[in-house]
C-alpha cells in the first residue's frame, strides 16, 4: 500500500479498486460538469495570509455544529448507493465517524438502512431526507429515523427532479448493477470489490425495498426520482416536514439568499450552502462563491454550513474563516472507502484533519472557532451579491 498523504492519493487507488459505474458516479457531475469543476477550484481563489512568530502550541479543531461537540467542523456528507462503494459502505463511514467525533449523514438513497447503520454504531448519527410525495413513507422514515435515535434531519431541497448526469445514464447505473457484457468485464477486474459484495447481502436500497409503495424499479434512482419525488414541493410542504420531525432541522441545497431567509422562516436549525456537488443545475454558483451572499442575508440568526468541493483541510478552513459553522466532504470520504473501506474513511479524516491544523497554525490561530476572514484574500468580484 502506498503512502497516503493528501486526497488525492486516495482518489487515485479508489478509480483503480470500484467499478466504473460507481466510481463515475461518484466522480462526475451534471451536463458539462462546469459547476462539478467550479467547486473545487473556485477555492483556489481564495488565499490565506500567513503569519509568522506567533504561538503555535495547544491547538485544537475541536468546535460545535448545530449544539453538538465535533473533533472539528466536518461531517460526512449523505451520499446515494454508499454501499455499492464498498460492501456495507454506510455502516464503515458511520463507524469511522463516529470513533473520529464527526456527524454521519445517512443518505435515504442508501444501501444499508437506518436500522442497519444503527445497529453497527453507538452514537447518534444524522438522517437525511428527500422531499417525496408519499406522506405516509415520509413520516415512517422520521419515525425510523427518531427510533434509530438520530440526532438530527438533514432535509434535501434541490433534488425534484434528477440533473441529467450523462455518465450515469451511459453505465446504466443501478443497485444492485445490473450484469451487461460491459459492467460485467469491468466488474471482473475489481477483485477485492467484488469479494466484498460476495459477502454482504445489503445490494438493495434498505431504506426503499420493502418501504416505500408502488415503486416499479426501486434498483433505479432515476425510476425512484420520477416516480416519488415530490415535484410539487413549497415552502409550506416544508414546513409540514417541520412538525413530522421535533429534532434540530437542517436544510440542505441553498445557493440563493433568499432561499435562506425562507428556510430560517420555516424554523430551520441549520441551512447548507449545496449545489449538490455539482450533480443538479450545472452552471449555478459554486457554493463557495454563494456562501459570501447568503452570509450576509442571514446574518447569525441561523447557523450556516457549506459542502460541494471540499478536497482538503484548507478548503475546510477558508469556508469556516468566511463564516461558516460547519462544513462536509462527501466524495473525499467515497475515494477513502471505495479505496481502504472503513480504514481508509479514516484516513481522509486524518487527512483532512491534518491539513486543517497546520494551515490554521501557519494562520497565526489555535482554536478553529477564533478564526474569521482576517486569514484570508478574497477577490473583490468573487461573491455574486444578486444584484
Amino acid at each position: 500500500m502506498p503512502v497516503i498523504t493528501n486526497i488525492e492519493d486516495l482518489r487515485q487507488i479508489y478509480e483503480r479498486r470500484v467499478p466504473r459505474m460507481f466510481y463515475d458516479y461518484a466522480e462526475s457531475g451534471s451536463w458539462t460538469e462546469q459547476t462539478f469543476r467550479a467547486n473545487t477550484t473556485d477555492f483556489a481563489d481564495i488565499l490565506l495570509r500567513q503569519r509568522i512568530a506567533v504561538d503555535m502550541s495547544n491547538r485544537t479543531t475541536a468546535s460545535q455544529m448545530i449544539g453538538q461537540n465535533v473533533a472539528m467542523p466536518v461531517g460526512l456528507a449523505p451520499v446515494g448507493m454508499t454501499g455499492m462503494q464498498s460492501a456495507d459502505g454506510e455502516i464503515k463511514a458511520a463507524r469511522a465517524a463516529e470513533k473520529f467525533g464527526v456527524p454521519y449523514i445517512l443518505s435515504t438513497m442508501s444501501i444499508c438502512s437506518i436500522e442497519d447503520v444503527a445497529e453497527n454504531t453507538t452514537k447518534p448519527f444524522w438522517m437525511q431526507v428527500y422531499t417525496l410525495k408519499d406522506d405516509d413513507f415520509m413520516q415512517r422514515l422520521f419515525d425510523r429515523a427518531k427510533a434509530a435515535r438520530c440526532s438530527a434531519a438533514v432535509i434535501t431541497v434541490d433534488l425534484q427532479v434528477l440533473g441529467q448526469r450523462h455518465k450515469d445514464i451511459k453505465n446504466g447505473l443501478s443497485a444492485p448493477p445490473k450484469l451487461t457484457p460491459r459492467s460485467v468485464a469491468n466488474m471482473m477486474t475489481k477483485a477485492h470489490w467484488g469479494l466484498g459484495m460476495l459477502g454482504t447481502k445489503r445490494r438493495f436500497f434498505g431504506n426503499i425495498v420493502g418501504h416505500a409503495k408502488g415503486v416499479s424499479d426501486p434498483g433505479s434512482l432515476s425510476s425512484w426520482t420520477a416516480e416519488a419525488f415530490d415535484l410539487a414541493l413549497d415552502w409550506d410542504r416544508i414546513r409540514q416536514y417541520r412538525k413530522m420531525w421535533d429534532g434540530p432541522l437542517i436544510i440542505k441545497g441553498i445557493i440563493d439568499p433568499r432561499d435562506a431567509l425562507e428556510a430560517l422562516n420555516v424554523g430551520a436549525d441549520a441551512i447548507i450552502v449545496s449545489n449538490h456537488g455539482g450533480r443538479q443545475l450545472d452552471g449555478a454558483l459554486s457554493s463557495i462563491r454563494a456562501l459570501p451572499a447568503i452570509l450576509d442575508a442571514v446574518g447569525d440568526k441561523i447557523e450556516v454550513h457549506l459542502d460541494s468541493g471540499i478536497r482538503s483541510g484548507q478548503d475546510v478552513l477558508k469556508a469556516i474563516a468566511m463564516g461558516a459553522k460547519g462544513t462536509y466532504i462527501g466524495r473525499a470520504y467515497i475515494y477513502g472507502l471505495g479505496a481502504m473501506g472503513e480504514a481508509g474513511v479514516t484516513r481522509a479524516l486524518e487527512v483532512i484533519h491534518k491539513e486543517l491544523d497546520v494551515s490554521m497554525a501557519f494562520c497565526g490561530h489555535r482554536t478553529i472557532e477564533n478564526v474569521d476572514r482576517d486569514i484570508l484574500m478574497i477577490p473583490k468580484d468573487f461573491s455574486d451579491r444578486w444584484q
